[in-house]
Formats: C-alpha cells, sequence, structure tokens
C-alpha cells in the first residue's frame, strides 16, 4: 500500500490546530531529523486534564488533519484508558498525554538531543 507523502510543515501546523481547538496544554515540537536512527522526524507532544479531554484532543487532530490534508494516522495506540495515546502519521507521531502521565515518563529528558519548540497559547 503506498502512502501518499503529506508535507511534514502542513501536517504539524493541522496537528496544533487539532490540539488548540480543544485547548490542549504545554504543546511541544521534538524535531529529530538531526538524531540518528529515530523511527521518525518529529514527535508533537501535549496533554489534557483528564481521559476525556485526552481523546477530544485526539478525536480534534484527527478530524482537523484528515478534514484539511485528507490524511489520517497509520496508527493510534492507548485509546482504551487514555492516559497517554499515541497517534503516528508516519513521519510525525504525536503523544497526547494526561499530565501525571507525561510528567512520569517525561519523553522530552528521553529525547534531549532533540530541538524543541514550545507552542504559546492564549487559553
Amino acid at each position: 500500500m503506498a502512502k501518499k507523502e503529506t508535507n511534514s510543515d502542513q501536517l504539524i501546523a493541522q496537528v496544533i490546530k487539532g490540539i488548540e481547538e480543544v485547548k490542549g496544554n504545554n504543546i511541544d515540537i521534538l524535531d529529530l531529523r538531526e538524531i540518528e536512527n529515530t523511527v521518525c522526524d518529529y514527535f508533537i507532544i501535549c496533554n489534557g486534564t483528564s481521559n476525556t479531554q485526552v481523546n477530544a484532543i485526539v478525536n480534534s487532530v484527527q478530524k482537523s488533519v484528515s478534514k484539511s490534508l485528507k490524511d489520517k494516522p497509520w496508527h493510534i495506540e492507548g485509546s482504551e484508558n487514555a492516559e497517554w495515546v499515541l497517534m503516528d502519521y508516519v513521519n510525525v507521531v504525536v503523544h497526547v498525554f494526561q499530565r501525571h502521565i507525561r510528567e512520569f515518563y517525561d519523553i522530552e529528558s528521553l529525547w534531549g538531543d532533540a530541538k524543541i519548540t514550545s507552542i504559546e497559547t492564549n487559553y
């Protein structure tokens, strides 16, 4: 099955838009392109305040990306308990956490060599 190429910048913009539409918090973009042997080019990490909000963020991201780019995630994992949901768009992987789970795993520090861009939100 051939996967159509989607511009990573457009995909990231739509993922951020989807997160912001349901007030996802602490949005970080990790640029992994300069690190050897990574599975993707970017991680986008954010958190919600409850499993309901985590699921709302995931649904909003899917809707935003699907509507504007006609793309869908290759794989989604973790929706059942909605503490840490991973959305795999191949070159961009989105991690949606509940805050306490994000603090526990602290994946930003695991990828300490990555260039991190934090997105300011107005809510």
